[in-house]
């Protein structure tokens, strides 16, 4: 039996119309954006010089995305505190704690857990050097915090600060303690820093004056808090941008 002359013309028709249907759908998916990448997850992690308000934190985050770094992403379980304009404001400063202490008491994991930074700016050993706590001690405390920020995310990079200058009334050793500590901090980041897992220093410390910067020898004021900012934002922005 043969086939109708109808049929015979409807059904490449239909064909064409399949094919627009197809070509349609690829130029709308083609037209579309590329997703954009996940932002970078920047980990503030310290004491109240981090924490409490920890407004260098505020001034970084405004210099970072004035400088175009907005696929950025401050995070940690404490809430931000108000620094005078919105800024992205989570971290991990925690006043009064010692690095000793964070690692000894297994702290830091869960915080990793909920958070899983991509960078970690770390600036710990304040409240160490305060509680006498050796060189050998805070430094044993660093290696453990990076072997668990690793243990959560093998590729983190963490930027430690040679921490600032200390001068408080009530421990007359404390400024040479932080001079201690500061000088083994290279040292102790070159063995422990992999291409996979940079540890990078950070100087916090040279031109800070706990005259000048700071209202109690301790805690920075307003010039101190900018001259943080200002220490962090070119070793923060170089891993922003091989990141790009």
């Amino acid at each position: 039996m043969s086939t109708p002359m109808s049929t015979l013309i409807r059904m490449p028709r239909r064909s064409g119309l399949v094919l627009s249907v197809l070509l349609a759908v690829f130029l709308t998916l083609a037209a579309r954006p590329a997703q954009s990448a996940e932002p970078v997850r920047i980990m503030p992690l310290g004491d109240s010089i981090t924490g409490s308000p920890g407004c260098w934190r505020a001034l970084l985050w405004q210099d970072l995305t004035a400088a175009g770094h907005t696929g950025i992403d401050f995070v940690g379980t404490q809430a931000p505190q108000g620094c005078g304009f919105a800024y992205d404001g989570e971290h991990e400063g925690h006043g009064g704690i010692l690095a000793t202490n964070m690692a000894d008491q297994n702290q830091l994991p869960g915080w990793l857990a909920q958070t899983s930074p991509d960078v970690v700016l770390m600036h710990l050993g304040t409240n160490d050097v305060w509680s006498n706590r050796s060189t050998d001690a805070i430094l044993a405390a660093y290696t453990t915090l990076v072997g668990q920020m690793r243990a959560e995310n093998p590729q983190v990079t963490v930027l430690a600060a040679q921490i600032l200058p200390m001068a408080p009334s009530s421990c007359g050793a404390c400024g040479q303690r932080v001079i201690d500590l500061n000088a083994a901090i290279p040292g102790w980041a070159a063995e422990l820093s992999t291409a996979r897992s940079p540890v990078v220093v950070v100087d916090q410390w040279t031109g800070f004056s706990t005259a000048t910067d700071t209202g109690d020898g301790v805690h920075p004021n307003d010039a101190g808090t900018r001259k943080i900012a200002d220490r962090w934002f070119p070793a923060l922005s170089g891993v922003l941008t091989g990141a790009a």
